[in-house]
């Protein structure tokens, strides 16, 4: 049923913006030396980038009113679109595990505040956690699934509710943070490290280009799975609007209030703390920490449960629709997410952005191009909706025994040139050469491109592979 209009679309975004993984992200981009307005010019110019792919993959799924694994199926075949979904399964039940540990982490932040530190224990040696973290995991993660199972409706009732609270919290943190530190003076006085006499002098054009793979990677996972949710908007107009409205300036004045807050802990604390959650449980008094941590625990459940559930689920039914419903797939993404044991998976600056978010873009930006190469250059927005889920032979999406050679062989040259790169920056490969260090920079950007081009050579020259 399409009920989200183009504030429903705006609001979802709110609620996926203001989150605690945001925040983290604006200070990672300071940790790698930007000043203020350098970080805030990145996260605005590669959130106007990612929304371009964002608008254009939820075309099809407002039109044709289906989800992205049965729209891949034009472009990968009935069988081979499970390759892209589940791709993008894996990246979101990862995540899902991340923003659950958050949450934990917030109510354990929460209960130890009203109990003055009672929860306070050494971790148990083989989960690496202590006792109370993994209760407070285990019941947020419990919070969730009992959303996950009433299904879609339930999940927009979440945003709807979360975003006017989650605007009245930034808003709040951003009033405290100015007038703690007399204005916006210290923030924007903070030097970059990349300038004359700086810490990296002359490795700004080195870190930049990573550093906008990183923010395009950060919602790159949606943007290939948008029609997920665009498939419920009311219109074209609706999800445009909506979007456009809701992404990049949600992202930059959320960013905003976090510079803003983190130079406001520099003031009062000597040092910079940019995890939220240990800004709020310092605040003074009882109230104000609550009412900080309540909210900062919607945001994460907001964020959650529409960016990291929808994905995974719908790419699970697509793999066994007889046996798996979305309430079924929403589950196991639960239990994916639980088991890779999250609190292992987010590690230094380094790590978030070169490993986990640069990463998974050298996998997902290929996915988009060859998605986008096919809907709107090769079909020109023109699809058989009965054929996409005709899996016989003679269906026109059946390609060679269901995969679409064309689209496999484009997929794996476009990760291909970002393999060496990644290798080395996950400790696999001590080193290598420049050139794959400078190609992995930019993993998203030049997997897309590149898969885009071989996927278009390839479906334009059919003669030379079987069945496309």
């Amino acid at each position: 049923m399409r009920t989200f209009s183009a504030s429903d679309m705006a609001a979802l975004w709110v609620g996926l913006v203001v989150c605690v993984p945001s925040w983290t992200l604006v200070g990672s981009l300071i940790d790698l030396g930007f000043s203020a307005v350098q970080g805030l010019s990145v996260i605005l110019v590669a959130n106007c980038l990612v929304l371009v792919p964002m608008v254009l993959n939820a075309h099809g799924g407002t039109k044709y009113g289906v989800p992205f694994p049965v729209l891949a199926r034009a472009a990968f075949g009935v069988r081979g679109a499970n390759i892209p979904s589940l791709l993008r399964a894996l990246v979101a039940c990862g995540w899902f595990g991340i923003q659950t540990w958050v949450g934990a982490g917030i109510v354990h932040t929460l209960l130890n505040a009203l109990s003055s530190g009672a929860l306070t224990a050494p971790p148990l040696p083989w989960v690496g956690i202590s006792a109370s973290e993994v209760a407070c995991f285990v019941a947020f993660w419990a919070v969730q699934v009992g959303i996950i199972v009433r299904g879609i409706e339930s999940i927009k009732a979440v945003e709807q509710f979360s975003a006017p609270l989650l605007i009245a919290l930034t808003a709040a943190l951003f009033a405290w943070a100015v007038s703690t530190t007399g204005g916006f003076g210290p923030m924007l006085a903070a030097p970059s490290a990349f300038g004359i006499g700086g810490a990296k002098a002359g490795q700004l054009w080195g870190t930049l280009l990573p550093a906008l793979t990183a923010n395009v990677g950060f919602w790159g996972t949606l943007s290939l799975n948008i029609p997920d949710i665009s498939r419920y908007a009311k219109s074209q107009r609706a999800q445009l609007v909506g979007q456009a409205l809701g992404l990049p300036l949600t992202m930059v004045a959320f960013s905003f209030v976090a510079l803003t807050v983190t130079s406001a802990t520099v003031a009062l604390y000597g040092a910079p703390i940019s995890d939220p959650v240990a800004v709020l449980a310092r605040l003074g008094g009882v109230g104000p920490t609550v009412a900080g941590l309540v909210g900062l625990l919607v945001a994460t459940l907001s964020t959650n449960i529409a960016a990291n559930v929808v994905a995974p689920a719908n790419a699970f039914v697509n793999l066994q629709p007889q046996l798996i419903t979305f309430r079924i797939g929403g589950v196991l993404t639960a239990l994916i997410g639980m088991l890779i044991c999250p609190w292992r998976l987010i590690g230094s600056t380094q790590g978030f952005i070169f490993v986990w978010l640069v990463g998974y873009s050298a996998l997902l930006g290929p996915c988009a191009g060859i998605l986008l190469a096919d809907y709107f250059l090769l079909r020109r927005r023109t699809l058989d909706v009965d054929a996409l889920y005709d899996a016989s032979s003679s269906g026109a999406y059946f390609y060679s025994g269901g995969y679409n050679p064309a689209a496999l062989i484009a997929l794996v040259v476009g990760v291909l040139p970002n393999l060496p790169g990644f290798l080395n920056a996950a400790g696999v490969l001590r080193s290598v050469a420049p050139l794959w260090t400078a190609l992995y920079g930019q993993a998203w950007f030049l997997g897309f491109a590149v898969a885009m081009a071989t996927y278009l050579a390839l479906m334009r020259a059919p003669r030379l592979l079987p069945g496309s």
